[in-house]
């Protein structure tokens, strides 16, 4: 059959979808041999290039703590930023530093140390530079402090080996030990504990999904194969990434949101259009016919969804930072590659297969049978009772479930955040065990001291020595700041002034103080002299970031918001639905926000949860969270929309619609909200606290998505406007019609005749 006059399985001409899933279908090894050779190469990129993810953390646009860090290195540093450093503790229960085999121990690791060469620039130990604050108050503990070579952004890569020697010396000699920290072992801990955090929610998520698909198909075949499908889509997507990397710098926390969303989005693509081919066979179309129509419907709703999903995630390409650009390169890689494994894959796969998909009987599940009347208005089932019961009363469960909604979300109103490396490390960690020595044993060190930069054309003249020594007095009758130590460069036009801080530099209090020095200290002493002060450090970063994101987080909602009630628009020519589907989804965006703010930061069920209570959300997390549970609450909305706007072209009657399309989407809907709330859920059980609120708060707004805002609200919304809900402005009738579920058909062939379900043979496929 040409291409182009491919039918649906009701005789009616094939939209682009059913062409592309008819196709495939029909020419399987061809699909299957593209699909092969793209994973080989996919798989060859990544050997090849092996991990060109990096750790660093990019801003592309101008803070006031970038801005300090290049005025150091170009005045200061000649051309280079302060050099990478660790720092360590070697500690003994019973010697001090003073007694001889104290300085052996040291001496030992600085040897060991030292022996990486090029890649160590210099080694600081107390016994050479006799640097007090290196000592301990109990002189029983010492730093040695290591500066790296090269760039320190290079270092974290480069010096690892360094990090690894001194993590061997753990116990040097009979009853000393070693505890290390610094910028590279800090990133390599979270780098790890990260990859663990993943594999641990790739383990549970795909369990889970496997038992949910078991569950909802009853045969091992039907509820295996998206499973195998999608981690083709992610692997060729890890190929992709890594190519990308090429062009531009990709953060290593791309690979967490590849297989997350990767692992959430593919499963529940195939999981709603292998349903649909399901229902399609039993209600009497061969196998290619049966694909080609679940192609013109399903997997149309998929490729609107994708797209969708793909704008909301956009949304993170805004913000000029590569954590946020990384992420959402990586999701948006992911979900492409989904839908086109949907659109191509599937349909091969699906052909090649027949009805042997549904062998393998899952023991008292058994093979699920839909309904045998695409229209059926039956009134019996767990989904028709519940759009039934909410459609009968819907000013109270409108009321009662939107109220709720907006009462979790009030809790968001104190949504404190933050961003930082040690403060999302589990405690029990080496590397926090070695910051909390540090901060506690050793008088005057810090470990993220304040670093004030004044740039004049004299930094030695009596008016700027004047701002500065009255600064210095305010700072000291501060009780959050410490020891303050100077440093001016050859020229005299910068002075480098680092001030300890008192309180763990992640901390509120830190920032607290960071802040009072940014616009209460220096503005005092320096807006009226020829002179510019500026604040970095770690603390001063945590800053600069969150409001970053405070800057660009309304600018991200109003981009999303739009686009989708453009897509919406046209899809549904309806004014209402758009507007709807916006509140709702702010809705339980609103509500999930709340939650993490009532679960993390006021620590409400935190250890229920088997989650750590901290002082603030990860600057991120709040981002993120609002891209992807849009997107994916948009995607919810267009399958569940469509199948009720598909009954409404064929009967007319809105309420009989919306039963309809409630019971035959509901269980798909759980089904997959459940797959998401495991692959969400499992890497919420991750020890950073990061990858917990991540998981959390993605989890607790699918399921609240899923069953308040689509059991209730939405069959309540719609019965309260009944008609008005496809409401079309004269004057946008322009609109194209686009038919997201296909064509309306309101013919039904015949049931297939009783036989063994998964017996019948796959038709012959000529290749």
């Amino acid at each position: 059959m040409a291409w182009n006059n491919m039918r649906t399985g009701n005789g009616t001409p094939a939209g682009i979808t059913g062409r592309m899933a008819r196709w495939s279908a029909g020419h399987p090894w061809k699909i299957i041999a593209v699909w092969a050779a793209v994973l080989i190469i996919g798989l060859a990129t990544v050997g090849i290039a092996g991990n060109r993810f990096t750790a660093e953390d990019e801003i592309r646009t101008d803070l006031e703590a970038m801005t300090a860090v290049d005025l150091i290195a170009e005045r200061l540093n000649n051309g280079v930023e302060d050099p990478a450093q660790e720092f360590v503790i070697v500690s003994s229960a019973d010697a001090t530093v003073d007694e001889p085999a104290f300085q052996t121990v040291v001496e030992g690791v600085v040897a060991e140390i030292e022996a990486h060469g090029a890649l160590v620039s210099d080694v600081t130990t107390y016994y050479e530079s006799g640097e007090e604050s290196l000592v301990s108050f109990d002189r029983h503990r010492t730093v040695v402090v290591a500066s790296l070579a090269g760039d320190p952004a290079l270092a974290i890569d480069d010096a690892l080996p360094v990090v690894e020697t001194i993590r061997e010396l753990e116990e040097p000699a009979p009853g000393f030990e070693v505890l290390n920290l610094g910028d590279v072992s800090v990133t390599d801990t979270i780098t790890t504990t990260g990859e663990e955090g993943i594999f641990k929610g790739e383990s549970i998520g795909m369990v889970i999904a496997l038992i949910v698909m078991a569950v909802v198909f009853g045969t091992l075949i039907a509820a295996g194969l998206p499973i195998l499908l999608t981690f083709v889509a992610i692997l060729v997507t890890m190929g992709l990434a890594m190519a990308t990397s090429f062009l531009t710098s990709i953060n290593e926390a791309a690979a967490t949101m590849i297989f997350m969303i990767g692992l959430a989005v593919g499963v529940d693509y195939a999981l709603f259009i292998l349903s649909r081919y399901r229902e399609e066979r039993e209600h009497g179309l061969d196998v290619i016919d049966a694909i080609t129509r679940a192609g013109e419907t399903s997997t149309k709703a998929v490729l609107f969804s994708g797209m969708t999903v793909v704008v909301s995630l956009m949304g993170m390409m805004i913000v000029p930072w590569n954590v946020l650009t990384s992420l959402g390169t990586g999701a948006i890689l992911v979900v492409v590659v989904s839908v086109l494994m949907t659109l191509t894959l599937l349909p091969a796969v699906v052909g090649l297969l027949g009805d042997r998909i549904d062998r393998g009987k899952v023991p008292f599940i058994g093979y699920q049978r839909a309904t045998n009347d695409r229209m059926s208005t039956a009134s019996s089932g767990f989904w028709n009772w519940i759009s039934k019961t909410v459609m009968r009363r819907p000013v109270v469960s409108l009321t009662a479930s939107a109220g709720l909604l907006i009462f979790l979300g009030a809790f968001a109103f104190s949504l404190s955040m933050g961003y930082g490396s040690l403060s999302i490390l589990p405690e029990d960690s080496k590397t926090v065990e070695a910051y909390n020595v540090f901060q506690s044993e050793f008088p005057g060190a810090d470990y993220q001291p304040a670093t004030i930069v004044i740039e004049a054309p004299d930094v030695t003249t009596a008016e700027v020595g004047k701002a500065v020594d009255n600064l210095v007095a305010s700072i000291a009758n501060d009780s959050a700041f410490g020891a303050v130590t100077y440093e001016t460069s050859g020229n005299n036009d910068l002075m480098r002034i680092d001030v300890a801080l008192t309180a763990d530099g992640e901390s509120n209090q830190a920032i607290d103080a960071v802040e009072r020095l940014r616009s209460e200290y220096i503005p005092a002493e320096f807006d009226a002299i020829e002179a510019d002060a500026h604040v970095t450090g770690d603390t001063a970063f945590i800053i600069d970031i969150t409001g970053l994101v405070r800057t660009y987080l309304p600018i991200i909602f109003a981009f999303v918001l739009s686009i989708s009630f453009v897509l919406l628009l046209m899809a549904f020519r309806s004014i209402v639905i758009p507007v709807k589907a916006m509140i709702m989804n702010l809705l339980s965006v609103f509500a999930s926000y709340g939650l993490l703010v009532l679960v993390f930061q006021h620590g409400v069920g935190a250890d229920l949860f088997g989650v750590r209570q901290v002082e603030r959300i990860d600057a991120f997390v709040p981002m993120v969270l609002f891209t992807i549970v849009f997107g994916l609450s948009m995607d919810y909305h267009v399958f569940m929309l469509s199948r009720i706007k598909e009954h409404f072209d064929i009967t007319g009657d809105n309420e009989q619609s919306v039963a309809a399309g409630l019971r035959s989407t509901g269980r798909l809907i759980t089904g997959a909200a459940l797959i998401m709330v495991g692959v969400f859920g499992g890497f919420a059980a991750a020890d950073l606290t990061a990858m917990q609120q991540f998981g959390f708060g993605l989890a607790v707004a699918v399921i609240l998505d899923a069953t308040i805002v689509r059991m209730v609200l939405v069959p309540a919304s719609m019965a309260l406007l009944g008609e008005r809900n496809w409401y079309l402005p004269s004057w946008l009738a322009w609109l194209p019609e686009i038919h997201i579920e296909g064509n309306p058909t309101p013919a039904t062939p015949a049931p297939l005749a009783e036989e063994e379900p998964g017996l019948a043979p796959s038709p012959a496929i000529a290749d």
